[in-house]
């Protein structure tokens, strides 16, 4: 489980191919030292085991099914990526529920400075529009963020200076693919609405 507070934002070193999977190596300075091998981490909102860590290098392995559902598969050498630890049990909850299961990639449409804060428009795919509602909480590359506006094909987000300095939005542009989560709760809402027989 995550909070979709950001605490670092990465930089990619290398992606490499292997027989079935992606190896993917990220240098993270302030991570690297809290973290061991086995433990979860959310990249770009993505929860990813680390497999490796040597110095302030952190390595990850990529499966099909990851690379087909987020934007991790369009990094290159450079690339800056939101990085998150797992939250304790015991931690401070400051953002909302992020499981780091990442549901789609979409793309930016717009994004606007618009006074001291910046208006960012992302297309809605059709399938997952009825997760998305005004005032809720979605991750975008693993940031917690709140739905300012919804319209038939895309939703709008506000971001603050404070966000955009210290998350991957800053290098962010029109076409940029982003990583989406839809709110949990709107997803167990769901479940238990279609599960109930016609009598009820």
């Amino acid at each position: 489980m995550f909070t979709g507070l950001i605490e670092e934002v990465g930089t990619v070193t290398s992606t490499r191919e292997r027989e079935r999977s992606r190896q993917l190596q990220i240098v993270a300075p302030r991570i690297a030292k809290k973290i061991r091998p086995g433990e979860s981490v959310a990249v770009n909102g993505c929860c990813l085991t680390l497999s490796a860590h040597r110095g302030d290098q952190l390595t990850f392995d990529l499966l099909d099914e990851t690379l087909d559902r987020t934007n991790l598969k369009m990094l290159r050498r450079g690339s800056g990526v939101n990085l998150e630890r797992a939250l304790r049990a015991d931690g401070r909850f400051g953002g909302h529920f992020v499981q780091g299961h990442v549901d789609c990639a979409s793309r930016i449409i717009s994004f606007e400075q618009r006074g001291g804060d910046h208006c960012l428009e992302i297309e809605l795919p059709a399938e997952f529009a009825r997760y998305v509602a005004c005032k809720g909480s979605i991750a975008i590359d693993g940031i917690s963020l709140t739905i300012a506006e919804v319209s038939p094909m895309s939703f709008v987000v506000w971001i603050i200076p404070h966000t955009k300095r210290h998350t991957n939005l800053d290098r962010a542009e029109a076409g940029t693919l982003v990583n989406l989560e839809f709110d949990i709760l709107a997803k167990y809402v769901e479940r238990i609405i279609s599960a109930r027989t016609p009598q009820e």
